[in-house]
């Protein structure tokens, strides 16, 4: 039918390019998924495991930007290099930049954050979101609260792209 339809369309060829593509979100899944494992220190962490901590920090940003897909992906990938190596995702400028930052909003809040450092991070763009990524972050370590699923919030974040491109 497509052949019949479309004769200038090279079939084998379009098949080959679209099993090539990967899909983003099944990328983020096989980053998320490992994170299920990375306990950490009760004392920072008592939340049980990073896979639950990412889905909590998700969840709180969602309330916060709903409608920021790259807010939102920064959210639920922030931790993702804790179980595999960081260069190894494919996001935005802006949200690979929120998740390189992350740890110095720690920091920030903190005020051990160098008078330097933090000028540099009033001079991004992004310098906002950073700290609302922090305080999503450092909120998103309690014990017993409900989140989304895995695969509910990178629905949500798939829908949020469908919605925007």
């Amino acid at each position: 039918f497509l052949g019949h339809e479309y004769p200038e369309l090279d079939i084998e060829a379009a098949l080959v390019e679209n099993a090539a593509q990967v899909d983003r979100f099944q990328l983020f899944e096989s980053l998320l998924l490992p994170l299920e494992k990375i306990t950490e220190s009760v004392r920072y962490h008592p939340e049980s495991d990073a896979l639950y901590h990412s889905l909590q920090v998700f969840d709180l940003a969602r309330h916060e930007m709903a409608y920021d897909e790259e807010f939102l992906s920064a959210a639920i990938l922030h931790d993702v290099g804790k179980a595999i190596d960081r260069e190894n995702h494919v996001v935005t400028d802006r949200t690979a930049w929120l998740i390189e930052h992350h740890m110095l909003a720690h920091q920030l809040a903190e005020g051990t954050l160098g008078a330097r450092a933090r000028r540099r991070l009033e001079e991004s763009e992004h310098y906002d979101d950073l700290v609302l990524l922090g305080e999503c972050d450092r909120a998103g370590r309690q014990v017993g609260i409900v989140t989304p699923e895995l695969d509910e919030a990178l629905d949500y974040l798939r829908q949020l792209g469908e919605q925007f491109s």
